[in-house]
């Protein structure tokens, strides 16, 4: 198990300087892990429950600025992001200009808005990564989190700006990752490295390197990010990870070790955090902002980077977002109206999750004041900034979102929600395990019923004849922290294929008068010894791989019976019985499915006893 992979590793780590196995984020142990990990977006750190009064434009007292400079270092701090007329603030840039008299910040947003849409190694769009040395790449692929993470703190890094993110450890001690390396007040945390000392720096072949040849880190190319190693970036090739992409957009190595760490321990509990972001008004957003979804104050979440913000006339934007997600994939390009769909969701700091932390956040920069870090909200935002005790004006925000961004028609609402559906079926097809890939279906279903109960006055029964497939009942949503299924994440597209022909067999006689159901993908009695069976049966034992803990699971913990088996959330979607006939055997678009197979435009007409082909309505009828 993990855990005891980093027991072992932090072990080795105090007792030489030899690295640890080269999976995990070398001397962390799980002692030391805080509140446990995240659906999405996971984070092993706890908040540092900075809220309300300490949610303070000027921030808290942080870490002491001797540290700068010491073995810890990852990069020297030469610039503030306030800076507008220092001589590297002059300076042109990524997608900037010399003399543009902007901060640091507001390029950071113009840097975040400049990157290009292209084609991911999957079904969607992405975007292409810009450096500073003229270097592009397809986006790495990473979880949501760590989407925001790895953005703000490259661009830091590249500019010789502070990067800060703080937490507490499990006995609730602040812990400190930045600029500066990992730290506690007073020491390094635990046996984390000397980045300065221990990794080298190439940043002076900036101008070079193009003939000179870009200098390479062996070991740096073979690190994965912690959890389930799942950070394959298939964009460079085959069997690199994440380790690889940093060595190719890194010339100062040390970030490329300090990105292991911000990405495998650092996620949206970390980014709701008032040490860490600040909540922001709903006109003020611009590129580089985070739109987060917060259950619970902790727990599971998803995170979203703002990338595209446009005025479409005076009073409305246009606003696009990109995400990855777990298991880890490049970001997902979303357009207006998918993205409008997450603005105005209550789940995103809304009514009742405005306390939570979620909704619209805007990083805090770091400063110098009397020795210290401190984390402030800029001076140019203060007149955008929400405090986190104002819990009616940060619940208020999704109906100004949907007043604000983009009118949207319905039939263009009704497509985005049929959009995201297919989506998250796409993702389950390449990760069949995804239990996040299942909630977030179920999710869009619910405003898909919403929808066509409002607009057209369909029952939730005909919605599922007219867009359920049998996969969403295979991939029935589960129980996450009673699931072992939702802790493997190293399912595959081979895999999805054999879960599905069973599928199919199972239901291949179906009909409304003799319900056969399709088994659903989960573990039973301890394992998938059904699945595994069939791969055999069919001749495709080497594509069915073996359950393995890819991430710290709940479900391990649960004793007796109930340990056996995943459990299936309750479901609101009509039952595969009264519906099942329609989806193997749909009618064409207008026209609706009878008990009897015929395919009728009235949908009434059904009863057989009623008379209402002319088109009268049910009450005539």
């Amino acid at each position: 198990m993990r855990q005891r992979i980093l027991l072992a590793c932090l072990a080795a780590a105090l007792s030489s300087v030899v690295a640890c196995d080269e999976t995990t984020p070398e001397g962390v142990s799980p002692d030391t892990l805080g509140v446990g990990e995240e659906l999405e977006g996971k984070a092993f750190f706890g908040p540092t429950a900075s809220a309300g009064k300490e949610d303070a434009v000027n921030g808290v007292q942080g870490l002491s600025t001797e540290f700068d400079d010491s073995e810890t270092q990852v990069w020297a701090v030469k610039n503030a992001w306030a800076d507008r007329d220092t001589a590297a603030a002059k300076e042109a840039g990524m997608a900037w200009g010399a003399d543009s008299g902007l901060s640091w910040d507001e390029k950071y947003a113009l840097w975040v808005d400049s990157m290009v849409q292209i084609d991911s190694t999957s079904y969607f769009k992405t975007y292409e990564l810009v450096t500073p040395y003229g270097k592009k790449l397809p986006a790495p692929a990473v979880e949501c989190a760590e989407t925001a993470i790895f953005l703000r703190a490259a661009f830091a890094s590249w500019y010789a700006l502070p990067f800060i993110l703080e937490a507490t450890d499990s006995n609730r001690k602040p812990l400190y990752l930045g600029h500066f390396g990992f730290r506690t007040k007073t020491e390094k945390y635990s046996s984390t490295p000397n980045f300065k000392t221990a990794y080298k720096d190439h940043s002076a072949l900036a101008e070079s390197w193009s003939t000179e040849g870009w200098p390479s880190d062996s070991r740096l190319r073979t690190r994965k990010l912690g959890g389930s190693q799942d950070d394959f970036q298939t964009m460079l090739g085959e069997d690199l990870h994440a380790g690889a992409y940093f060595d190719e957009i890194f010339l100062n190595k040390r970030v490329g070790y300090f990105m292991i760490y911000a990405l495998s321990y650092f996620g949206s509990i970390n980014l709701a955090d008032a040490r860490n972001t600040f909540n922001l008004q709903p006109k003020a957003i611009r590129e580089g902002d985070v739109l987060l979804e917060r259950y619970s104050t902790n727990g599971i979440g998803h995170t979203l980077v703002v990338k595209f913000v446009e005025s479409l006339d005076e009073d409305r934007l246009d606003v696009h977002l990109i995400s990855g997600s777990m298991p880890r994939r490049q970001g997902k390009w979303e357009d207006g109206p998918a993205s409008k769909s997450h603005f105005t969701n209550d789940m995103y700091g809304g009514k009742d999750h405005g306390k939570y932390g979620g909704g619209l956040k805007r990083w805090r920069t770091p400063v110098k004041q009397g020795g210290y870090w401190r984390p402030i909200v800029p001076a140019a935002d203060e007149a955008h900034y929400i405090n986190s005790n104002q819990i009616d004006v940060l619940e208020a925000r999704t109906e100004v979102f949907n007043a604000l961004l983009g009118e949207v028609t319905p039939e263009q609402r009704r497509q985005v929600f049929l959009d995201q559906i297919n989506n998250e079926r796409l993702h389950l097809s390449e990760h069949p395990s995804s239990c996040s890939a299942r909630r977030r279906r179920e999710e869009a279903f619910e405003k898909l019923y919403d929808f066509e109960s409002e607009f057209n006055s369909k029952p939730r029964s005909q919605v599922d004849e007219e867009s359920r497939k049998l996969e969403d009942y295979v991939f029935a949503n589960l129980v996450y922290d009673s699931s072992r299924t939702c802790c493997w994440n190293s399912t595959t597209a081979a895999m999805y294929e054999i879960i599905m022909q069973k599928a199919q067999e199972d239901v291949v006689d179906h009909t409304t008068a003799t319900c056969k159901m399709p088994t659903v993908f989960m573990a039973r009695g301890g394992g998938y010894d059904l699945y595994k069976a069939y791969a055999e049966r069919i001749g495709r034992a080497a594509d069915w791989v073996a359950w393995s803990e890819d991430e710290p699971c709940a479900a391990l913990q649960i004793e007796g019976a109930e340990a056996n088996d995943d459990v299936e959330e309750a479901h609101t979607w009509t039952s595969w019985c009264e519906v099942g006939e329609a989806i193997l055997n749909p009618c064409v678009e207008g026209e609706f499915a009878c008990s009897d197979g015929r395919c009728i435009t009235t949908r009434w007409v059904c009863d057989g006893d009623r008379d209402c082909a002319n088109g009268e309505d049910e009450e005539g009828c």
